[in-house]
């Protein structure tokens, strides 16, 4: 019996799943295996020599790559792959795949897959995205987008606790000093005048470059786009232009359209008194901004309030001055029916005579 008993304890302990008790601590190599992949991911999207470019998918902005420079970025950059330790050799397919099966990744699709008139070719960074039918790498037209938050720096956080200090500046602008209130407007104003400027300026010279030379040349960047990144809005230089040349046609259209608008404004510009009306009446409303403060907001409220005793006395004190003008238009009144009647008898007396 003791023997049999033996046995039996012996066989319970008899390691299952290649050598090990399920009922043990998983070891520390067994649970960093799981985040290999997840730190690799971290690892290449923080890797700035992998080029990506933002988009918006399904109304949501995505950092996106495509399957060829993964490629090229794993191939060029091996020891990135060092973190991966027993997987390390693995191919940029079979990686990718379980970037996808982990979903660390998902495929995208462009969605405009005609090309626009007046274009060669579709274009290489697509701006807008769909999820792709199927989640397989591919390297020729893949396009993969990140599904995890970027780890947040430093300055990110430092900036998600001064925004709420922000937007309480913002709202505590009516009772700001005079000179704060001038720095503030004049500010934005500046910013404002420059925006619209640069819109317009940019505007220009693709108009002038696009009726002279017939070439689709963008300077500075588009301010207006969703997935413009700071990068881009930094720079300067235009792109290739990758489209074909416009016809003479389209181009004499739009200097005709062109002139006519600008003839239109010409024709419906306001004349000097209406612009110094305009300029005064705004003047006035940036005055009375400017010239707000809580002390004269509290003295208008207390000059249009009224104390309840106050308001019983004034109410007393017509009341009599009411009453004392009735007894002095009756006094007049009797005074004058006397006076008539001293006159009447007086003449009667004399025409007797």
């Amino acid at each position: 019996m003791t023997k049999s008993a033996t046995d039996k304890r012996r066989v319970r302990r008899v390691p299952q799943n290649g050598g090990r008790d399920p009922s043990d601590p998983p070891s520390k190599k067994t649970s960093s295996s799981k985040d290999v992949f997840q730190l690799f991911a971290e690892k290449v999207r923080d890797n700035k020599k992998l080029e990506s470019r933002w988009a918006i998918m399904q109304e949501t902005r995505v950092e996106y790559f495509r399957g060829k420079d993964i490629t090229i970025f794993l191939r060029n950059h091996p020891e990135v792959k060092q973190i991966l330790d027993s997987d390390k050799d693995l191919e940029v397919e079979d990686i990718v795949n379980t970037l996808l099966m982990k979903n660390l990744l998902v495929r995208c699709d462009r969605v405009v897959k005609t090309i626009r008139p007046g274009k060669k070719k579709l274009s290489s960074w697509p701006a807008h995205l769909q999820i792709h039918s199927e989640q397989v790498f591919s390297e020729n037209d893949g396009f993969f987008a990140w599904t995890f938050m970027k780890r947040r720096t430093l300055w990110q956080t430092i900036l998600s606790f001064l925004w709420p200090l922000v937007a309480l500046a913002v709202c505590l602008f009516p009772v700001y000093p005079y000179q704060c209130k001038i720095v503030v407007l004049y500010s934005c104003a500046g910013a404002l005048l420059f925006l619209v400027t640069l819109l317009l300026l940019r505007g220009a010279i693709f108009g002038f470059l696009y009726v002279v030379l017939g070439k689709r040349i963008w300077f500075f960047p588009n301010i207006n786009a969703e997935e413009t990144t700071f990068r881009e809005l930094i720079r300067f230089w235009p792109k290739k232009d990758e489209e074909e040349p416009p016809k003479w046609t389209s181009r004499l259209t739009y200097a005709v359209a062109a002139v006519l608008f600008i003839l239109l404004l010409r024709h419906h510009a306001p004349d000097e008194a209406a612009r110094a009306r305009y300029q005064k009446k705004v003047y006035n409303i940036i005055d009375d901004v400017l010239e707000w403060s809580p002390k004269l907001a509290l003295s208008g409220m207390m000059e249009k309030q009224h104390p309840v005793d106050n308001a019983t006395d004034i109410n007393y004190t017509q009341d009599e001055s009411q009453a004392a003008n009735a007894e002095e238009l009756t006094d007049d009144n009797v005074m004058v029916n006397i006076s008539s009647s001293g006159t009447d008898d007086h003449d009667a007396g004399e025409v007797e005579t």
